[in-house]
């Protein structure tokens, strides 16, 4: 018997179908290295961010943003902008130092973008079952405000699925992962200032993180990998495709909620502007 919330991929019709499942998380930790692996992120994070200290900074961050710009309302899509913009502002530098980077870069932009929507779509569809492919068609062009809500120009995004495929396979091609951006990488899936709960969570994350990854991208993170480890994420992803489509909308979107409840409360708290 199907429960009538359950969803399934042939359900989904528009970015809000999928875009507030929290399995989405999942997806996270691939996201963000395959941005540490594109020089000009990689080395913008490394130089800006403080993975030791709040190694879920940017994941909680990125996330509050995903949430806002696809479900949140004009002024909190320009609040979550400002926040962003307000980060972004010091990650720069003119390569005399080593690599060149500048967060406003809409090529940069494009690449982050491009690394949350693949993410997205290799979770939810290995978790929930593949999207008609009309629908898909449409929820890929609905994923370019990701980087149109900052500086990405609207042209920048390939423009059907087909040419996003190519571009995907040329940037992951592109790749090079160096020693900076492979010591922010083992912080990233090996987390000292985290909460208790979060250590226990932390080997299947890792997994999932691993097991999601483009081959060429795990070989040049050198991260380890074996068959026995192939079987375990197709373990996890197995039980997740069986019982996460089946639970209550107040679950699967319990992260969306609280990211959108937290934002709110900030805004409400916050000065009034000048």
């Amino acid at each position: 018997m199907r429960l009538p919330w359950t969803l399934r991929g042939s359900d989904v019709r528009t970015i809000g179908d999928m875009a507030g499942e929290s399995v989405l998380l999942a997806g996270g930790g691939r996201a963000i290295l395959l941005q540490l692996a594109d020089p000009a992120v990689g080395h913008g994070v490394a130089d800006h961010s403080d993975f030791v200290d709040r190694p879920l900074s940017r994941l909680h961050g990125t996330m509050t943003y995903l949430y806002a710009v696809v479900f949140g309302s004009p002024a909190e899509r320009a609040h979550v902008r400002r926040e962003v913009g307000r980060a972004h502002r010091p990650v720069h530098a003119d390569g005399s130092q080593g690599v060149r980077y500048d967060a406003f870069d809409p090529a940069s932009q494009l690449w982050v973008a491009a690394t949350l929507y693949d993410s997205a779509m290799t979770i939810f569809e290995q978790v929930h079952g593949p999207l008609t492919p009309e629908v898909a068609d449409s929820v890929y062009q609905e994923y370019a405000v990701v980087g149109t809500a900052l500086q990405m120009p609207r042209e920048l995004w390939p423009a059907d699925r087909e040419a996003f495929a190519r571009y995907w396979a040329g940037a992951v091609d592109a790749l090079v992962v160096d020693d900076v951006t492979r010591g922010v990488a083992r912080q990233l899936l090996h987390p000292v200032n985290v909460p208790w709960w979060l250590r226990v969570l932390m080997p299947v994350a890792r997994c999932v993180t691993l097991g999601s990854l483009p081959e060429t991208v795990r070989l040049r993170f050198d991260l380890p990998w074996s068959a026995r480890s192939a079987r375990r994420y197709a373990r996890v992803m197995g039980v997740a495709s069986v019982v996460v489509p089946h639970l209550p909308p107040r679950l699967r979107h319990v992260l969306r909620d609280g990211y959108l409840r937290r934002m709110r409360a900030a805004m409400a708290s916050a000065p009034p502007r000048g």
